[in-house]
């Protein structure tokens, strides 16, 4: 992936936080993916790393005083989706309008131009959280058999209740042009 990707966090005291970690796991050994990740939702990704390098956390801390305020992020569930893309296999579709706003002021250092990050966040940006990052083929069958076990372990792809999503969070900066194995946060911003 070219670039560096901004992510979302759930809050590290969250429930969600520990049970999608596990998941994430439980998926990998399933599907015999050796790829583990943090659960979040990705907020934008190809960020040139000249738009941080000397600072990546005084950036992430600069950018962050345009976030919209923590009561008006939140991530809410719709449902399971299986993908073509090797990040996406198996994906948490979340609601669009509760990560809108974040999402559009973290693309907002890759757009040029007025209104740029704006028609992008509504045409092109589709939230989701990662369970899987494969080149298998995932069956009908597979997917259902996946969406019993998310909803077994108490997460609820409906967007109900405290297991349904989060609000506020962690926003993390990941040079995602390393390998997987390194993604780690190189910045941290809670809000």
């Amino acid at each position: 992936m070219p670039g560096s990707s901004l992510w979302l966090l759930p809050p590290s005291s969250h429930p969600l936080n520990l049970l999608l970690t596990s998941l994430i796991s439980k998926t990998n050994a399933r599907f015999n993916s050796p790829y583990t990740f943090l659960p979040h939702v990705t907020l934008t990704s190809d960020i040139p790393s000249s738009a941080y390098s000397s600072d990546p956390q005084a950036w992430l801390d600069e950018l962050a005083k345009n976030f919209p305020p923590a009561a008006d992020v939140s991530v809410q569930f719709e449902k399971l989706e299986v993908g073509s893309i090797f990040v996406k296999k198996i994906t948490v579709r979340v609601r669009k309008d509760g990560v809108r706003g974040l999402a559009e002021t973290a693309r907002g250092v890759v757009e040029a131009g007025d209104g740029e990050a704006e028609k992008w966040a509504e045409e092109a940006y589709l939230p989701h959280l990662s369970l899987l990052y494969s080149a298998i083929e995932v069956s009908d069958d597979e997917l259902r058999e996946m969406e019993r076990v998310v909803e077994d372990a108490g997460v609820d792809l409906e967007g109900k209740g405290e297991m349904g999503g989060w609000v506020g969070g962690r926003v993390v900066l990941v040079e995602t042009d390393k390998k997987i194995e390194e993604w780690e946060p190189i910045a941290v911003k809670d809000f």
